[in-house]
């Protein structure tokens, strides 16, 4: 069985990202401009919806909630962004609900008609969380077009449930529904592809994660942390500050450290 928001103490929920969690499961809705995301939110939520900004941000912040098998989603439309690399406040703010709102599952909608594009955004959600699905809409387009998607063979390489869905027409959001409950609750347990890179990336890898796990004690993936501090990336020690530390300044690492 899985966790609910309430059962495994996220209730900081409420007060980090302004959602009112009780027993229902979270759920983060993410994808690429463009691809239909804004089309299966609709479409899962009708007009259960509430719209407002994300704390502290100027970024539209969309949530709705649906019900399977008697189970209560609150669904976060996360802002469509290309990477979670934070180089706009859309980015951050997906980014951040993913890593520091924990939600139970995470959707990610795909364009079927130009799906190695979107790829992209899928493996960087699958570095953040094990708890994705895959939702590769539109695939009446891409059958139109001669494109052949294998679903399964997709699902095997990639390790995480993997839908088709035409979602303006409803098609296939009631397997959606049953994967995300299967995710959410613990009956499926997916097992993401990690991505290696290249060797000199992983050397600093190895050298600095056991640094970095030393002080985040778990609460975040010390490898995933290790290849933001790499690239550059000083918003993600903000956020570990922000959502972890309330705002205590900290440093995980510093340069010497990484080329060291």
């Amino acid at each position: 069985m899985g966790l609910t928001c309430q059962s495994c103490g996220r209730r900081g929920l409420k007060k980090r990202f302004n959602i009112k969690c009780n027993d229902e499961f979270v759920i983060a809705l993410a994808g690429n401009p463009n691809v239909g995301k804004s089309t299966v939110f609709n479409a899962l939520t009708g007009l259960k919806q509430h719209t407002g900004n994300w704390p502290g941000k100027t970024v539209v912040n969309t949530r709705g909630h649906f019900y399977f098998k008697n189970k209560k989603f609150v669904l976060m439309d996360l802002p469509g962004t290309y990477s979670l690399l934070a180089n706009s406040v859309e980015e951050e703010v997906a980014r951040d609900f993913i890593c520091f709102g924990k939600p139970d599952a995470t959707i990610v909608v795909a364009d079927a008609t130009c799906l190695e594009r979107n790829l992209n955004l899928v493996l960087q959600v699958m570095e953040l969380t094990d708890n994705v699905i895959l939702c590769i809409n539109l695939i009446d387009e891409a059958e139109r077009k001669g494109i052949f998607i294998d679903i399964k063979y997709l699902e095997k390489e990639l390790g995480v449930p993997v839908v088709a869905t035409v979602a303006r027409e409803g098609k296939g959001l009631n397997e959606l529904m049953e994967r995300v409950y299967n995710v959410a609750l613990g009956i499926e347990i997916p097992n993401p592809k990690k991505v290696i890179y290249s060797p000199d990336i992983e050397k600093a890898v190895e050298k600095i994660a056991p640094k970095i796990d030393e002080i985040l004690k778990g609460k975040l993936s010390s490898r995933w942390v290790a290849l933001r501090i790499i690239d550059g990336d000083k918003s993600i020690l903000n956020s570990i500050n922000e959502y972890i530390y309330g705002k205590k300044t900290i440093e995980i690492v510093g340069s010497r450290d990484i080329h060291d």
